[in-house]
């Protein structure tokens, strides 16, 4: 039987179509976002950081996308920072 890290782990990108290898569908996938956020354990701007290379990757690939559909695609699904801004 295949454990959730595995599984998880096999939801990567798939060069130059960005999608996943695992289940084809745009990446990251649902899989790959919780993979990534247990991964990065509530490292909100490394995982903005990985995520910002894969953009700019995709956005060299898919050329006919466009730019505001894989910045959506990419990192608007993060969750916001839980810890209010103080001024």
């Amino acid at each position: 039987m295949i454990g959730p890290e595995e599984r998880w782990r096999r939801h990567v990108p798939r060069h130059p179509s960005y999608r996943c290898r695992a289940c084809g569908d745009d990446w990251p996938c649902r899989d790959a976002r919780l993979a990534l956020l247990i991964g990065f354990r509530g490292d909100r701007v490394g995982l903005m950081v990985y995520l910002g290379g894969h953009l700019t990757r995709a956005l060299q690939q898919l050329p006919d996308v466009h730019p505001a559909l894989l910045a959506t695609r990419f990192l608007h699904w993060v969750p916001r920072s839980s810890v209010p801004h103080r001024r």
